[in-house]
């Protein structure tokens, strides 16, 4: 084997290594964005319906909160060991959250828009 094809392997290797790396990071982008804006949404939902507070103050505080939700959403993407990860933890939070507000009363079974 030549210098060259030394050369030429590793430089494909890095390309591979480069390309599956992109690749982490957007789908870390895409989950982050899409993921971390559904945690925030229904925990912003729930909120108002479970603080004893005014209606007012309580989607106030909710909609405040949403903002930290995301960026622990985010956060937590980033710094999870695999993107499987961090969408099978964001997953289960959706649905523990979503849970909470059917539990809470907030989803009707039979209700029309």
């Amino acid at each position: 084997m030549s210098a060259g094809q030394v050369s030429a392997d590793r430089g494909s290797a890095h390309a591979s290594a480069t390309r599956a790396y992109r690749l982490s990071v957007a789908a870390r982008v895409l989950l982050a964005a899409g993921g971390g804006y559904a945690i925030a949404a229904l925990a912003s939902a729930l909120l108002p319906l479970i603080l004893p507070v005014t209606r007012a103050e309580a989607v106030s505080a909710a909609m405040i909160t949403s903002f930290a939700i995301m960026a622990a959403a985010v956060i937590w993407v980033f710094a999870a060991r695999t993107v499987g990860r961090a969408a099978l933890v964001l997953g289960l939070v959706a649905a523990l959250l979503t849970v909470a507000l059917w539990l809470a009363g907030a989803v009707q079974a039979g209700a029309s828009a």
